[in-house]
């Protein structure tokens, strides 16, 4: 069986699930592609509030295919560079996207597997599931923004040990360090993610799309010019229909309906 990204709705939130059964969900370009093409169309369908990434049969990913590896080191450099900038390109859609993604993980999310899964707003991961980078153990460096993302998700010391050493860490180890959001019993990440995605989708969109930009936007931002997109931000959504709603929602102690 070929490696596919599945598709799938649940209420509002958009389902994307790594398949590639004979490889341990391992990823590949046309799942990189899959990927982008799912977050443009959502990004545009007012239907979808939020997307859900899991693997298939228990398993989130096991990274790269060695295989695919191998067989590219006698291949042109520039083949597996162009296939980085296929996961690169993803993992940017993934950053970028204006709604709540957040990752279901269940078994291994290994290498590029535990890179996008840190690329995603949120991670809710079953207490038996397992994050490595184990790039080191075959003389690899990271791709997918793992470095990046470990850098600014746990403490400097604990990044470096978890990429030089490629050593494994638990859910409930990354949970107590603000890196796992929920943690699900095994086998039920993917329906924890969906009761926290529902959550989230009651939340007005405009407003969700907002924090996300702010937050994306802090590392790189300095104080004043932060302070000055919160201050457009606010502005905008107040102006925004949804806050009418919401506001009087609140006042009249009822559950807003938004837009």
């Amino acid at each position: 069986m070929t490696a596919q990204l599945l598709s799938t709705s649940e209420a509002r939130t958009l389902v994307l699930t790594l398949s590639n059964p004979e490889f341990r969900n391992a990823l590949g370009p046309e799942m990189y592609a899959a990927g982008v093409e799912a977050l443009s169309v959502a990004e545009s369908n007012p239907d979808v509030r939020s997307v859900v990434i899991t693997g298939a049969n228990g398993i989130f990913s096991a990274g790269g295919n060695l295989q695919r590896l191998q067989n590219n080191r006698q291949l042109p450099p520039e083949h597996q560079a162009q296939s980085i900038e296929g996961l690169h390109n993803w993992i940017e859609a993934i950053r970028t996207f204006p709604k709540p993604v957040i990752a279901a993980v269940e078994g291994p999310a290994a290498g590029a597997g535990f890179s996008l899964a840190l690329a995603c707003d949120m991670i809710v991961a079953a207490r038996n599931s397992v994050f490595v980078m184990a790039y080191s153990s075959i003389a690899l460096s990271p791709d997918g923004g793992g470095s990046w993302s470990l850098s600014r998700a746990v403490p400097r010391q604990l990044a470096t040990e978890l990429l030089l050493c490629g050593e494994r860490i638990g859910a409930e180890r990354l949970q107590q360090l603000g890196v796992v959001n929920r943690l699900a019993e095994a086998g039920q990440a993917k329906l924890k993610a969906l009761e926290l995605a529902e959550q989230i989708n009651a939340r007005a969109p405009n407003a969700l799309s907002s924090i996300k930009e702010l937050l994306s936007d802090a590392d790189s931002n300095t104080l004043h010019a932060h302070l000055a997109q919160e201050r457009d931000h606010f502005v905008k959504n107040l102006h925004h229909s949804n806050a009418g709603i919401g506001i009087a929602a609140f006042l009249n102690k009822q559950t807003p309906q938004y837009d």
